[in-house]
């Protein structure tokens, strides 16, 4: 077990510590006012750790604290990771981007769109063009989730099943099977819409490896990277360490709810949501993006290579809210950010819901976890805690004016949005 540590004082790096400070006095009101168990939050400046803080408890009825070595559920920004995975590939010459799926998985080698209708009445068209391993990348594959109840589509997984996403009781394979069974909702490569494509993905990786998706994950980037506790279980003698998950209630508060098992290897390896990793195997996937792909002397993978997955991959330039498949995706917070080849991007800072350096790029987790890493400023930064809210949570805007109001001496200014 390895532990985050701060390296740095953060003057030394350009990082005001009395801004600091208030980002800590800011979040543990939070915690004071039972909206959030406790937190971590760590702030890094070329590479080396200039803020560390944990505050709060990992479990409030057991009063266990938050501590450097707590283990946390990633859920979606298990993404990137898989990103990673399936680059690696790519590098291999065992995978392209512009292969279609059903390549590699027959059950996508005709995709069809949805028309109309709804149950067993619906009326469905051949797709436009096949779907491409990039356009599960950029989440534009056509596929969804259950839970957005915006189109019908999302209805029809529902019907088949899938409202979390998994087909209760099956392995990935079986599940990716059910998705493509369903019409998509739009020909792949016209619309941003946020799915299960990263799963899709996951099970692509297994095809072409040959190994299950933990294997490949642990061999091939945990060991490589020193990510010791990254995984999609936790052992016994981990356990004790895992935060316990909460969720908002109708009145602002939390309360425990069901998580992932952990416990014992999962039937389903979710390459969308499945990993559980603590800070310090967060800092060092960070790592590896800040550094195009090398890490203490191992690389993964080429300069050119991290350049494209977090570059802006949408048409022309657009962000998530013009490419977005409405309504689910029509909402300021996907304003001036596009989205490379898993990771969000800041395509237009001045149009950005919250204060961010052109470039800036990473993503969040439904538990309230979030990561970024903005290379104009060459600034890392997480924050970690274990809530599902019921609605668009205010803490990551929050979290990262705060940040902003901690840099000082920068080698390129933040560009702030205008004022309300």
């Amino acid at each position: 077990m390895a532990l985050l540590r701060q390296e740095v004082d953060p003057g030394e790096v350009g990082l005001d510590a009395k801004a600091l400070d208030r980002l800590d006095q800011h979040f543990a009101h939070y915690v004071d006012e039972g909206r959030l168990p406790g937190f971590l939050v760590a702030v890094s400046r070329g590479g080396r750790v200039a803020h560390l803080t944990a505050h709060g408890h990992r479990d409030l009825a057991a009063g266990l604290p938050v501590e450097a070595d707590t283990l946390w559920r990633l859920y979606s920004m298990t993404k990137p990771v898989t990103s990673v995975a399936a680059l690696l590939l790519v590098e291999e010459g065992k995978l392209s981007l512009d292969d279609p799926v059903g390549r590699h998985l027959p059950e996508f080698a005709e995709p069809r769109v949805y028309v109309e209708g709804s149950g067993t009445a619906v009326r469905t068209r051949p797709a436009a063009g096949p779907m491409l391993i990039r356009h599960l990348m950029t989440h534009t594959a056509g596929l969804t989730f259950a839970f957005y109840r915006t189109h019908p589509v999302d209805a029809l997984y529902r019907e088949a099943n899938l409202e979390s996403a998994v087909l209760p009781g099956s392995d990935l394979a079986r599940t990716v099977e059910v998705y493509a069974s369903l019409p998509l909702q739009f020909d792949p490569g016209t619309q941003w819409n946020y799915s299960v494509a990263t799963n899709v993905l996951g099970r692509v990786i297994e095809t072409v490896s040959g190994q299950p998706l933990d294997e490949f994950f642990a061999e091939r980037i945990f060991r490589p990277l020193g990510m010791t506790d990254a995984g999609f279980c936790v052992t016994d003698e981990q356990a004790p360490r895992l935060a316990e998950l909460y969720g908002e209630t109708d009145d602002g508060g939390i309360t425990p709810i069901p998580g992932l098992p952990l416990r014992g290897r999962p039937r389903f390896l979710s390459g969308s949501g499945g990993l559980a990793a603590s800070a310090y195997d967060v800092h060092r996937f960070m790592e590896l993006l800040r550094r195009r792909g090398e890490l203490d002397g191992v690389r993964l993978l080429a300069p050119g290579t991290v350049d494209l997955m977090t570059s802006n991959q949408l048409p022309g330039g657009a962000d998530l809210r013009s490419f977005g498949s409405r309504p689910a995706h029509d909402e300021p917070g996907n304003d001036g950010v596009g989205f490379g080849l898993g990771v969000s991007v800041v395509v237009d800072p001045s149009r950005t819901r919250a204060p961010a350096g052109l470039g800036t790029y990473g993503w969040s987790g439904v538990a309230t976890t979030t990561f970024w890493v903005d290379p104009a400023h060459d600034l890392t930064v997480q924050f970690m805690t274990q809530v599902r809210p019921r609605t668009s949570h205010t803490v990551y805007p929050e979290l990262k004016r705060l940040v902003h109001e901690a840099v000082v001496g920068d080698r390129a200014p933040f560009s702030c949005p205008p004022a309300a």
